[in-house]
């Protein structure tokens, strides 16, 4: 493990933190100044530093020298996922604030109990190690992420498919990310060095689609001042991935079916057959078995195109993957804005948990990238979410479903938020507000018989009189 990094100029300071630390089985490295702490940063190296340097760094505000804010800053810049901890004087207490606004990740009054100050730096810790492995996840994600059972399935069937160029169709709603289920398939497959070609047929009016698919001859209609090859021209060698096939128009139809049988085709105004070496994959969120029955779809084309299916589940039947697709967005995110990546509190993740997200994946990583920009601080608490997740999460939790488990999830939000806002005696407001419904429901279940009511909640008669004296619950009518 690596060690805690403590600077101060107080050498009592440093001795208290590294004996406590110490019986923690926590390592330690100690400096009197901030400029050392630099020092030994620089020595490490760029890329040293976030493997090899501290797991936390916990400083003090006033040093000779650098300050612990100027000290703060500078090893923000170098490793922005380092837990910082500023230790600071009541006097200085405006100082913290600062350094908290600036980036750290806590800071520790003095004189301090040293138990909290183990805690602390524990949680710090934990944090730290936290963020290590999503950097990690981050460098090794692959083009697709999930531990579902429903994406190991995809996962496994793109790993039987490699060595075949059959054709595959893919399923699944808007967003769930059939393009990249068709990068993947094409990425490892025997046609990986061709081209991978994509066209969305219901973005392209009918009128042009047959010549962005099949090309076409100079003067073959207006405007044709050239010869234009064509999609699957494009993609020869490669893989043509046709996105929303179920949209296709019935004349185009018969001209695919015709290429997939056939292997050519001829461009529009064309005379010669173009021979035709292309992988086809196609994707759909629409019923293609219903579009057959309704005359939209043609059959014969559907049985081509369904050799393999793929069905990729919507983001709410893998509610699992929603903290790993989350941290991997916000990282995303940050690296695309050029600013510093965001982090997510356990209470905001399980909120996005109880989203539907009917925009699936896509919808997940646009709201990624709202909040890489929106949240006002560096940890996203549930309160930052934007509004269709708060009010989505509430009916959730608020729907028979849930309920066996939603008033418990809600509760615990409701510890975590007020826990990071700093709010005292956190233990006996959440109980007092607990007693206070549990017994305005017994009262109202036996009509505000006390003695019926403590029966029925298990307590005692003189225990129900005492808690609705102390809860101010007298006056109240049953």
């Amino acid at each position: 493990m690596k060690p805690i990094w403590i600077v101060d100029d107080d050498p009592s300071i440093r001795f208290v933190l590294e004996r406590a630390l110490a019986r923690e089985n926590l390592p330690t490295r100690s400096f009197t100044q901030a400029r050392e702490v630099l020092d030994a940063l620089a020595d490490l190296g760029g890329a040293d530093a976030a493997h090899q340097g501290p797991q936390v760094l916990v400083s003090d505000i006033r040093m000779p020298g650098t300050s612990g804010l100027q000290l703060l800053e500078q090893v923000r810049a170098q490793q922005p996922a380092l837990p910082v901890i500023v230790m600071t004087a009541f006097s200085d207490l405006d100082s913290a604030v600062s350094a908290f606004q600036g980036g750290a990740f806590e800071y520790l009054p003095k004189p301090f109990d040293v138990p909290k100050a183990v805690e602390l730096i524990r949680r710090a810790v934990e944090e730290s190690q936290r963020e290590e492995v999503a950097e990690q996840q981050q460098a090794d994600a692959p083009e697709m992420l999930g531990q579902a059972s429903a994406m190991q399935d995809v996962f496994r069937a793109i790993g039987r498919l490699s060595q075949s160029v059959v054709t595959v169709l893919v399923t699944g709603e808007s967003g769930t990310g059939k393009e990249l289920v068709a990068r993947a398939l094409h990425k490892h497959s025997p046609v990986a060095d061709g081209p991978f070609v994509a066209i969305n047929t219901a973005a392209i009016p009918k009128d042009l689609l047959e010549s962005e698919l099949f090309g076409h001859e100079r003067g073959a209609f207006t405007g044709a001042q050239a010869q234009r090859r064509g999609r699957f021209e494009q993609a020869e060698g490669g893989t043509l991935f046709l996105d929303e096939i179920g949209d296709m128009p019935l004349d185009l139809q018969t001209r695919l079916l015709r290429v997939l049988s056939d292997g050519q085709f001829y461009r529009v105004g064309g005379h010669a057959a173009v021979k035709s070496h292309v992988r086809v994959i196609a994707a759909t969120h629409q019923n293609l078995e219903q579009r057959v029955r309704e005359g939209v779809f043609r059959e014969d084309l559907f049985h081509r195109l369904n050799v393999i299916r793929l069905r990729l589940p919507a983001l709410r039947e893998r509610s699992e993957d929603v903290p790993m697709l989350t941290r991997h967005f916000l990282q995303r995110s940050a690296l695309q804005l050029g600013v510093e990546p965001k982090r997510i509190s356990d209470a905001a993740l399980q909120v996005l948990q109880r989203f539907d997200f009917p925009g699936n994946v896509r919808q997940l990583e646009n709201i990624c990238h709202w909040l890489a920009v929106m949240a006002p601080a560096q940890v996203i608490s549930a309160r930052d979410l934007p509004p269709e997740v708060l009010q989505g999460g509430a009916e959730a939790a608020a729907s028979p479903v849930a309920t066996d488990a939603g008033w418990e999830l809600a509760l615990e939000t409701e510890a975590q938020q007020l826990l990071q806002a700093g709010e005292p005696h956190l233990w006996d407001q959440l109980t007092r507000r607990f007693e206070t419904r549990l017994i305005r429901a017994g009262l109202h279940a036996t009509q505000g018989r006390r003695v019926d009511a403590a029966q029925r909640l298990g307590i005692g008669r003189n225990t129900i009189t005492r808690k609705i004296q102390e809860l101010g619950l007298d006056d109240e009518q049953p």
